[in-house]
């Protein structure tokens, strides 16, 4: 068993979805409390554009999907600014628009091959160096800075207007949210594909939230979820030859049932609701 986390993939692979799956878990809990979960799922439509626009022209489909996919987040921000609409409507539109740009762009190209399939449901064990490295920065970048603006980010998430009257810069926080949503979800598709990544956003957070009592708390639990998450799941689909991204997200899940029956077994009498004030 031990022999297993000797092999250069798997440490690899490992320290991706560790730092990978935290940054996706810390940022899914501020995402979910403000309503935005869906904003990672759309995204992750228009990085398949941006990968198929990467295969097309030759180029490093990782850096193309990373180039549109932050273009269009802050797109969605734009339309809800100057067209008053709703986030999941401006999300919706995004990000039907990419997924048919990486359609047309597929057909153009060929079809689906080998190479989209894979950032379609991940291959974390093959990871290259290159996206690993830049995978680490990117997840530092992201959980460093929500450890710096901590308070701020906390008062805008359950109350915008009063953090607004606080002082505090609401319009660029939220281009901030934008951006490191864009990040994640690149750097999570070669973790669990694009078509699971937004699950690694929404479900570290949601469990987190079945049991802590404490803003705080539900951070720590959201990201041991997700590392447990990766390191179980990437031990069981190399032995069992599974999907690795499958894989961990399945485990993610079985990770929210327990902690609904926890809360439900020992804390819904009593006082199960998370303490989500301002000395959380």
């Amino acid at each position: 068993m031990l022999e297993l986390f000797t092999y250069g993939f798997i440490q690899r692979a490992i320290l991706t979805g560790i730092f990978v799956g935290t940054a996706c878990a810390v940022l899914g809990v501020f995402l979910v409390l403000r309503r935005y979960a869906l904003i990672g799922h759309g995204l992750t439509h228009v990085a398949f554009g941006g990968v198929a626009v990467g295969l097309l022209f030759g180029r490093q489909p990782f850096w193309a999907a990373l180039i549109v996919t932050l273009l269009s987040s802050f797109g969605i921000l734009k339309l809800q600014e100057r067209m008053k609409i709703y986030a999941d409507v401006a999300i919706g539109i995004v990000s039907a628009v990419g997924m048919a740009v990486g359609i047309v762009i597929a057909s153009i190209a060929g079809g689906f091959n080998v190479d989209l399939m894979s950032y379609l449901f991940g291959s974390i064990l093959t990871i290259g160096m290159s996206e690993f490295i830049v995978s680490i920065v990117i997840s530092c970048i992201v959980i460093v800075f929500i450890l710096l603006f901590y308070h701020d980010l906390f008062a805008m998430t359950f109350d915008e207007e009063s953090a607004r009257t606080m002082g505090i810069k609401v319009d660029r926080y939220n281009y901030f949210f934008a951006a490191v949503s864009a990040f994640v979800v690149v750097v999570g598709m070669r973790v669990v594909g694009l078509l699971l990544v937004a699950a690694l956003m929404i479900l570290p957070a949601t469990t987190s939230l079945q049991v802590s009592r404490t803003f705080r708390g539900s951070l720590i639990i959201s990201a041991l979820a997700a590392i447990i998450s990766v390191v179980v799941g990437i031990v069981i689909s190399f032995w069992l030859d599974l999907p690795s991204g499958g894989t961990i997200v399945l485990v993610n899940f079985a990770l929210f049932i327990l902690a609904f029956w926890i809360k439900k077994l020992f804390l819904e009498k009593g006082d199960a609701a998370p303490d989500l004030g301002p000395n959380s």
